[in-house]
């Protein structure tokens, strides 16, 4: 009953589905539920990725066969994505993206990423996110539309599976922690991590019974130098993470998880 609790938690913290108040009580809160619940992330993944997924499937199915339905049910798989995650990961790749992409100091970063408002480096990097986001997936559909939905499964998985362990490498720097980054307070505990990786190699095999081992392997691998890239910057701008430089290493994971998988394809 507590993995559900821990998991429902989860749900309510990393998603805008709706809950009763009668089963949100029956969860209940507290901070020590709220940072184990961090180890289901990826699993949090597996319900944003299988829903994106099958959107895609679905309106490539229902729509004509023209060249750009791939690029019709990528845009709407997003739109999904977005919706049902409030668009908390993009905000943080904006504002990481404000904040590191000048030459400032550690603190006025730090200042920059709580602001609100969006800048001229986070509005950059969202046009290009999402604009390569939507390239890549049309890419995936028009070689394989199935290839293209579980591709959108496994990445949501993997790429929330890489954002959960920089907090083991790093320490939380954010010096608001009443905001996101309140579950982050401290280091994650290995044992969430195994947790999380059991998430991970459950979307790992589900992919894998469907298309050959390889592509996983290239997908992966690119998230893992997505993640290594990501986490040599905050170490060198930042010497820890906050809750939107996590967002942006989640967005930056998925991207590099999609171009694996198109990378393996060509091999």
């Amino acid at each position: 009953m507590q993995f559900i609790r821990h998991f429902l938690l989860a749900l309510q913290y990393f998603t805008r589905i709706p809950m009763s108040e009668g089963l949100a009580r029956w969860v209940g809160f507290n901070t020590t539920m709220q940072q184990a619940s961090l180890a289901h992330f990826p699993g949090i993944g597996c319900l944003v990725g299988a829903l994106a997924g099958l959107t895609f499937y679905v309106f490539v199915l229902l729509l004509p066969a023209t060249g750009g339905t791939p690029w019709i049910a990528g845009c709407l798989s997003t739109v999904v994505s977005v919706m049902l995650t409030g668009a908390f990961h993009e905000d943080g790749l904006a504002d990481t993206s404000d904040g590191l992409g000048g030459v400032v100091t550690r603190e006025r970063a730090l200042e920059i990423m709580k602001d609100s408002r969006i800048g001229s480096y986070g509005g950059v990097a969202l046009v290009l996110a999402l604009s390569t986001k939507l390239a890549l997936l049309a890419t995936l559909g028009q070689l394989d539309f199935i290839l293209a939905a579980w591709s959108l499964f496994a990445a949501h998985v993997c790429s929330r599976f890489m954002s959960l362990l920089i907090t083991v490498r790093l320490r939380n720097v954010g010096s608001d922690l009443t905001t996101k980054t309140k579950p982050l307070a401290n280091q994650t505990a290995w044992r969430t991590l195994g947790v999380a990786l059991v998430w991970l190699l459950l979307a790992d095999v589900a992919f894998s019974s469907q298309f050959a081992p390889n592509l996983l392997l290239w997908g992966t691998g690119c998230s893992l130098i997505a993640w290594f890239l990501m986490f040599r910057l905050l170490t060198r701008r930042l010497n820890g993470f906050t809750g939107d430089a996590l967002g942006a290493t989640q967005q930056v994971c998925e991207l590099a998880f999609y171009l694996g998988i198109l990378l393996g394809f060509a091999r």
